[in-house]
């Protein structure tokens, strides 16, 4: 006998899926693309992470191509709030979707606290660079300007090294505030989302002169792959990547070891979290 709503052939009935255009379709087919608990959904959690990153990098890098074409229309404040609010966005309507990393260094952070599962960070940064890359290439074609104009370089005043500390201590924060935001120690929910992207507002008011505070190698590499031109960009590689970790160090001085369940929720979404230390949650 045949289950509820599939006819003897293994289809659905038609009237079983009306609403979301899945009749006729397979029973185990229908099953893979509604259910957000079964692990093979990865996928969506990586078009959650190239759609975010595409977003991010409209306004990351679209500020300064904006303003090659246009004869500098955006302050610097506008500039540098803009990605702030657009991250804050993100997080609050598609966090539980992917964890809302949108940044290479977010996502080895939560590995390296055991938030978030090692087999999982080449796809997601993968996914992260997939939707960079698409953002730099349409505000290219689109605006007219070169990638470059909307890519991250130390002032000309200053040296790389002094770059690169910047770079270190700003991710340092950020990630700090992403740890210490996303764990059963201090879980603050959504709300969340108010302290990630203040604090890259804040950080590009005061250190965007500097090193045109990125604390993304994904946000500095794209544009730099669009227009061929990787000056300092180890800066923008190195210098996230030791921010991040010295951040999981201190996470671990502040709180202890792993985020707990609430933790591994806020870095993994909803979809399927595999928690290294519930007990902590």
């Amino acid at each position: 006998m045949s289950s509820p709503g599939v006819t003897p052939n293994g289809l659905d009935d038609p009237g079983f899926w009306p609403h979301l255009g899945l009749s006729g379709l397979p029973k185990g087919v229908v099953e893979r693309i509604t259910d957000f608990n079964n692990p093979k959904q990865e996928w969506r959690r990586l078009f959650s992470e190239v759609m975010g990153t595409f977003l991010l990098l409209l306004v990351a890098a679209g500020a300064g191509m904006m303003n090659a074409a246009f004869g500098d229309p955006i302050s610097r404040t506008a500039a540098v709030v803009a990605p702030g609010l657009m991250v804050m966005a993100m997080i609050l309507f598609m966090g539980r979707v992917s964890g809302a990393h949108f940044n290479p260094a977010v996502s080895i952070a939560f590995a390296l606290r055991g938030d978030f599962p090692w087999r999982r960070v080449p796809g997601y940064i993968i996914a992260q660079l997939v939707g960079a890359v698409l953002a730099v290439l349409l505000l290219q074609a689109v605006i007219g300007e070169s990638a470059s104009n909307g890519a991250t370089y130390p002032a000309q005043s200053t040296t790389d090294v002094a770059a690169f500390l910047m770079e270190v201590i700003l991710t340092f924060g950020l990630v700090s505030v992403i740890l210490g935001t996303a764990s059963g120690a201090q879980n603050i929910g959504i709300i969340g989302a108010l302290g990630v992207g203040g604090y890259i507002a804040l950080a590009g008011l005061w250190a965007s002169p500097l090193s045109g505070a990125s604390m993304n190698p994904t946000r500095s590499l794209a544009p730099d792959l669009v227009a061929g031109d990787f000056t300092a960009y180890w800066v923008y590689l190195a210098g996230p990547l030791l921010g991040a970790a010295l951040a999981v160090v201190a996470a671990y001085m502040l709180r202890g070891r792993g985020g707990g369940l609430a933790g591994s929720q806020a870095a993994q979404g909803a979809l399927f979290t595999q928690p290294k230390s519930p007990e902590k949650a």
